[in-house]
C-alpha cells in the first residue's frame, strides 16, 4: 500500500507521457490523494551566528511532524526533504520522480516514485 503524505494530489503518468502538453488526463495512470495530516520537516533552531553582519540561523533538520511509524507493507510518499532527513533509517519513504511538465514548465505530476538511497 502506498500512502500520500504530501500536501497535494500526486498524478502518476505513463513513462512515455511527453512534457509540454497541457492536457492533465493524457497518459494519466493513477492519482494518489493526500492523507491528513500531511508530513513536513520541523527545523530545530540551534543558534544564530553572524556572517558579514548578516544573521545566519544554525538549524537541525530531521524532525518530521506527523510522520507515522514504519509499518509492514506500507510505503509513504513524502516531500524530498523529509525522505532525505530520515535516510537511511527509513526505507519506507518514497518521493516523486521524473516530473511531468506542462507547456509553461509547471509540474503536474510524475512518471514514477523513487526511494532515496
Amino acid at each position: 500500500m502506498i500512502v500520500n503524505l504530501t500536501a497535494r494530489v500526486i498524478r502518476l503518468y505513463n513513462t512515455d507521457r511527453p512534457d509540454g502538453v497541457d492536457d492533465l488526463d493524457l497518459g494519466l495512470r493513477q492519482t494518489l490523494d493526500p492523507k491528513q495530516p500531511t508530513v513536513q520537516l520541523s527545523p530545530l533552531p540551534l543558534m544564530t551566528i553572524y556572517q558579514d553582519e548578516v544573521p545566519v540561523e544554525l538549524i537541525e533538520y530531521g524532525h518530521a511532524e506527523n510522520l507515522p511509524a514504519a509499518r509492514d507493507g506500507v510505503c509513504y510518499v513524502v516531500p524530498l526533504d523529509v525522505a532525505l532527513a530520515h535516510h537511511p533509517r527509513r526505507t519506507d519513504l518514497l518521493v516523486t520522480h521524473q516530473d511531468v511538465r506542462t507547456s509553461d514548465g509547471t509540474v503536474i505530476g510524475c512518471r514514477s516514485l523513487a526511494q532515496p538511497t
